[in-house]
C-alpha cells in the first residue's frame, strides 16, 4: 500500500494564549443523556484489549506519578494503580468526574482533576507515567496537546498516546479498491447532520503523521502495538471473549507495524 509523503508543518512549540482561548473546550461527554459508563457495556472486548496493550508497554516497570488524561470516569485509572504510587484522573467533563466519584470509590489516593489535555496543570518535568486513550480522535490537530506532554513528562517518564487508526485494514483494501491513497492529514468521520461548528471533532489520523508531530514536540516512539484486531460485531457474537483475547494478546506486536488495527498504542519517551 502506497502512503503519501507530503511534509507537514506541526505547530511550533510555543504556547499561543489567544489560540488556546479560541479553542473548543472538550466537554463533549457533559451531555445528561449520554451515560459515558453504560457506553462501556457493550465494549468488554475493547476495554480488555486496551489493558492487554498496557500491560505490554510497562511491563517491569513502576511509577511515583501517573496522569491519565482524558479518561473520563477513571476506567483505566483503577488499572493503573498496579503501575503507579499515585494516579490522577485529568478530565474535561464535569459529568464524567461526577460518575467517577462513585465508579473510584473507596480509591481515595486516586485524584480527580477539571482540566483540558491542551492545558495540564502540572509542573515541568513532574509527571512519569501518562496515557492519553481514546482522546485523539477529538483532537484534529495535537500539537499544542504534545507539546503539554512533552513540558510536564519527566526526563525518564513514559507516555502511552493512543491514536484512532485510519489505516486500518479495512480502509486500506477500500482504498485500494478505489487506487486512491490513503490520506496523510486527519479524516472527520462524522456523520453529515454531525458535521456542525458546535459539535466537537471526530477523526480518525495517519500514525505516520502523528509519529511526526510527536517528534516536532520533542518526543519519540519507543514501541508500539496494533489494538483491538478483532473488533467487529460479528466476532463478538461467534467466539467466546477468552478465545478472542487470546488471540488480540497474540496479535497486537505482530501486526503492529502494519497498522493494522483500529487503534494503535505509542509508548512514547522524550527524546534524548
Amino acid at each position: 500500500m502506497s502512503h503519501t509523503t507530503t511534509p507537514i508543518t506541526p505547530t511550533p512549540i510555543t504556547k499561543n494564549p489567544v489560540a488556546k482561548a479560541a479553542k473548543k473546550k472538550a466537554d463533549q461527554y457533559n451531555d445528561p443523556t449520554h451515560n459515558y459508563l453504560r457506553y462501556w457495556d457493550e465494549r468488554k472486548y475493547e476495554h480488555a484489549a486496551e489493558e492487554i496493550a498496557i500491560t505490554k508497554l510497562l511491563r517491569g516497570k513502576h511509577f511515583k506519578n501517573a496522569v491519565d488524561i482524558g479518561g473520563g470516569y477513571g476506567r483505566l485509572c483503577l488499572f493503573l494503580e498496579k503501575y503507579a504510587d499515585k494516579v490522577t484522573l485529568a478530565e474535561p467533563s464535569q459529568q464524567q468526574l461526577d460518575i467517577a466519584k462513585d465508579f473510584l470509590k473507596g480509591h481515595s489516593e486516586i485524584d480527580q482533576k477539571l482540566m483540558q489535555a491542551d492545558d495540564l496543570e502540572f509542573k515541568d518535568g513532574t509527571i512519569d507515567l501518562l496515557t492519553m486513550i481514546r482522546v485523539m480522535h477529538h483532537l484534529p490537530d495535537p500539537s499544542t496537546e504534545f507539546n503539554e506532554i512533552s513540558r510536564v513528562l519527566s526526563q525518564d517518564g513514559y507516555a502511552i498516546i493512543e491514536v484512532a487508526n485510519y489505516l486500518h485494514m479495512r480502509n486500506r483494501l477500500k482504498h485500494l479498491s478505489r487506487r486512491e491513497k490513503m490520506p496523510v492529514k486527519p479524516v472527520d468521520i462524522r456523520s453529515a447532520k454531525n458535521k456542525r461548528d458546535e459539535e466537537i471533532a471526530f477523526v480518525n489520523h495517519n500514525p505516520h503523521t502523528v509519529i511526526r508531530h510527536l517528534e516536532h514536540a520533542g518526543l519519540q516512539v519507543e514501541a508500539t502495538l496494533s489494538v483491538s484486531n478483532l473488533r467487529s460485531t460479528r466476532l463478538k457474537k461467534a467466539l467466546p471473549q477468552s478465545v478472542m483475547l487470546g488471540i488480540e494478546r497474540a496479535l497486537q506486536k505482530p501486526l503492529a507495524s502494519l497498522y493494522f488495527g483500529p487503534s494503535i498504542f505509542f509508548l512514547v519517551r522524550k527524546s534524548r
